[in-house]
């Protein structure tokens, strides 16, 4: 039985990228060999493994986000590519069924789509979040799995932000008012 599960977050050339449309830039880059190399860890183990994804469409004037960042993560742009070395691991391991891929509109991985059903039918209880960038989208996905009551995992060298301060402030977040462990 699978006890845990991995949520790689937006782990894109967008977000990632030094073109990318809302890069993190150098931060997230060097995140790059410790993220293909834990995705791989817990694809080879057989545990549960989400890509929860970042779309977009292009010119959406009714989501909140467009007020707020430029546009990124477009459907059907390379800007959703998963960045460098992740792109090659997700399609070699895409048809597994403890691998999943997953359209995300919001900045939790929770919130409209089926992560939190899919974790509950195979009764995984610890999830581990990584990715970009930590003080959005890593930050709402581990508020949303706090208040469902999900164990949580934050990998300090699998996530960053384009904002560093916010980024030091979210991990105290997680450890001091989620109770996530901090690896």
């Amino acid at each position: 039985m699978i006890m845990k599960a991995l949520l790689n977050i937006d782990y894109t050339y967008d977000f990632v990228a030094p073109d990318g449309k809302l890069t993190a830039g150098e931060p997230a880059e060097k995140l790059h060999d410790y993220i293909v190399n834990i995705t791989r860890e817990f694809i080879v183990k057989g545990d549960y493994t989400i890509f929860a994804i970042d779309a977009h469409e292009e010119n959406d004037p009714y989501h909140p986000e467009t007020k707020l960042f430029p546009p990124h993560n477009i459907i059907g742009t390379g800007g959703r590519d998963l960045y460098g070395e992740l792109e090659a691991l997700y399609k070699e391991h895409s048809d597994s069924e403890n691998v999943y891929y997953t359209n995300k509109t919001r900045y939790s991985a929770f919130a409209g789509t089926d992560v939190e059903q899919r974790l509950r039918a195979r009764e995984i209880k610890e999830i581990h979040l990584i990715g970009v960038c930590t003080d959005i989208c890593i930050l709402h996905t581990a508020i949303d799995a706090y208040n469902k009551g999900f164990d949580i995992v934050i990998h300090k060298n699998g996530v960053s932000s384009f904002n560093l301060d916010a980024h030091e402030v979210a991990l105290g977040h997680f450890e001091n008012s989620l109770g996530a462990k901090i690896i």
